[in-house]
């Protein structure tokens, strides 16, 4: 992080008498405990108490992570309803914020924390860098460069939101995550205990994951596995479905992975998983966006036709 950066970042957290920390909707792990983390160490470090905002869903399987009490539905935040200070994190671009947007717009000064590749940046100042495996990365960089101290609440946030959001270190392109994972784990933090706290999802979330799994379909000389869950079963998918991805993402001769699930009537929420070839392309021809090898986007359109047009778009692979 650039040292002119990160001193206006102390600068404006001191200043701010009401601070929001804010991620994407649908937190995944790496959103939402980069989220309760950054709260986490403005309070030791600088007591400020701050309001944790989201919108969407939160995976059940994360519901025992540290402070997660703290996390509040933007429909429910009554006040203040104006923050002096903004801390977005983890959004990747304006389509992925849903209603906690008039928070942001109306934030006397936002800052984005933020490792995904983003061509239109909305906050006023921007401390980002793609080539991280997670925005906790950057926070622990935050940490070792202004000196912050932490307990073992952020340390064990951090370690679940590297965990999540490399795959359990599968799609990480460098070794920066694992060192951190080092340092976390010398510091206390138990990986055998976080996967236990997240392998902890409803029955019928993960009998329709694998039921999904059993009925995929596969493309292109068995290259191409695509799954749907429809929208009666919609509401028992936990999160994104990361089972369906990892199951199918096993199978011998599959390299591409799709889930499509239909979120509500022509609305298709699409997930994309690569085993050794890209799939950010895609995922942006498709209006998304995300990781090389792990991506995502939501179609406006009805199930038959996106999956028509899924199937077509792998085929020029």
């Amino acid at each position: 992080m650039e040292q002119q950066s990160l001193n206006l970042f102390v600068e404006k957290i001191k200043a701010a008498e009401n601070i929001a920390v804010i991620a994407h909707k649908n937190p995944d792990g790496d959103a939402l405990c980069s989220v309760l983390a950054m709260a986490r160490l403005l309070e030791i470090n600088y007591d400020k108490q701050c309001t944790c905002i989201y919108d969407g869903n939160i995976p059940d399987n994360l519901d025992a992570v540290p402070l997660r009490k703290w996390m509040h539905y933007y429909a429910k935040v009554e006040e203040p309803t104006k923050f002096d200070l903004t801390i977005l994190l983890d959004y990747g671009t304006i389509r992925n914020i849903g209603g906690t947007i008039d928070f942001i717009k109306n934030s006397d000064f936002v800052i984005e924390i933020d490792h995904h590749q983003n061509d239109a940046p909305i906050a006023h100042m921007c401390m980002n860098d793609s080539d991280a495996a997670a925005t906790a990365v950057l926070i622990y960089r935050i940490i070792q460069q202004l000196g912050w101290e932490y307990d073992s609440s952020v340390t064990n946030l951090l370690a679940v939101a590297i965990l999540t959001d490399t795959g359990n270190f599968r799609f990480t392109r460098n070794g920066e995550a694992l060192r951190i994972m080092a340092d976390l784990v010398d510091y206390g933090v138990s990986i055998r205990y976080l996967q236990d706290l997240m392998n902890d999802k409803p029955r019928r979330a993960v009998q329709t994951e694998s039921a999904c799994a059993a009925n995929a379909k596969f493309y292109h000389h068995g290259r191409l596995a695509v799954a749907i869950i429809t929208h009666s079963d919609y509401k028992h998918l936990d999160g994104r479905g990361e089972l369906v991805l990892s199951l199918l993402r096993q199978i011998k001769g599959v390299e591409y992975v799709v889930l499509l699930k239909e979120q509500r009537e022509n609305q298709i929420g699409v997930s994309f998983r690569g085993r050794t070839c890209p799939v950010d392309g895609v995922a942006t021809a498709f209006g998304g966006g995300g990781h090389r090898f792990a991506s995502g986007a939501v179609v406006q359109d009805t199930l038959a036709n996106v999956e028509k047009r899924v199937i077509d778009a792998f085929r020029r692979l």
